[in-house]
């Protein structure tokens, strides 16, 4: 059984390599899905979709430089492959009868999620993924040029790096600015907010990782995500938005010959709809899950 280790649901795991934080609703007796968030948002992300599906416990991590969750350590380059990792690790520590009967990963989540799966069928049963459905991809010929940029990014931080970091007298500034980047409304942008924030004497400011900016050196080329994806076991539901991602129905004729069970639905949101249309996420999902 999970075990709460503060108040307000939050739980830590210390993994081998590094300390996750967590969020944990639901009720103690019931079968736990693992949530895992998109690119700077954090387990609150989940908030909204975890009071939907009360047939379950979901437990939601921060990823590592998100939310709670320590940083990497060390100053190098960032790269998605890490995620997988860190989920392989938790997967381990969450065996036996805390085992996930599934796992939601949204947006970035999803396609770490997506990938795992792909590559350890046995360990998970059922898989959703919202707004995700693969690693991403790039030509071959970009290659030299993205390494070039990333490193270019890094010696950026690295100068940067002892500079103090921007205090702010209160959260509403970050708030409006992730509306404005974003579209999301405003008592989710402060939802994801809270949390990838910390309060000081002075102020408020930001406690993710700064190299989650930074691009990354490296990306699979699509003949690697074919070979990855092909035959892929785990048993998913794709859940999108109207006003989504558009590359993810571009690429969904090709998906379905690499899934060999997948369920797609197209439901009203954006890329963030598992916050803003959670009623209608969590009807799915639990449909699903069933």
């Amino acid at each position: 059984m999970l075990q709460f280790s503060t108040q307000k649901n939050e739980i830590e795991f210390q993994l081998p390599h590094i300390r996750l934080s967590a969020r944990l609703w639901g009720q103690p007796d019931k079968p736990v899905l693992l949530a895992l968030h998109g690119w700077l948002d954090n387990a609150n992300s989940f908030a909204p979709l975890a009071e939907q599906l009360t047939e379950f416990q979901v437990l939601a991590i921060d990823w590592p430089g998100h939310g709670g969750s320590e940083h990497r350590p060390g100053l190098y380059p960032l790269h998605w492959i890490d995620y997988l990792y860190d989920l392989e690790l938790l997967m381990e520590h969450l065996s036996g009868a805390q085992q996930p009967v599934a796992i939601i990963g949204h947006s970035l989540g999803g396609i770490v999620a997506s990938a795992y799966v792909a590559a350890f069928p046995e360990r998970v049963s059922k898989l959703v993924l919202i707004e995700a459905i693969s690693p991403l991809y790039e030509s071959v010929s970009k290659h030299s040029q993205r390494l070039r940029d990333s490193f270019k990014d890094h010696a950026l931080y690295l100068k940067k790096k002892d500079v103090a970091p921007t205090v702010y007298a209160s959260i509403e500034l970050a708030v409006k600015a992730r509306m404005r980047l974003t579209g999301l409304g405003e008592q989710w942008c402060r939802l994801l907010v809270e949390r990838n924030m910390q309060q000081g004497d002075d102020g408020v400011r930001w406690r993710s990782d700064p190299r989650l900016k930074l691009d990354s050196p490296l990306r699979f080329t699509f003949e690697q995500v074919d070979a990855l994806m092909t035959e892929h076991a785990g048993n998913t539901l794709l859940i999108t938005g109207v006003s989504g991602f558009s590359q993810i129905s571009q690429l969904l004729p090709r998906a379905q010959t690499w899934f060999e069970q997948l369920i797609c639905v197209e439901l009203e949101g954006d890329h963030h709809l598992h916050m803003e249309n959670a009623v209608g996420v969590g009807r799915q999902i639990t449909r699903f899950l069933s």
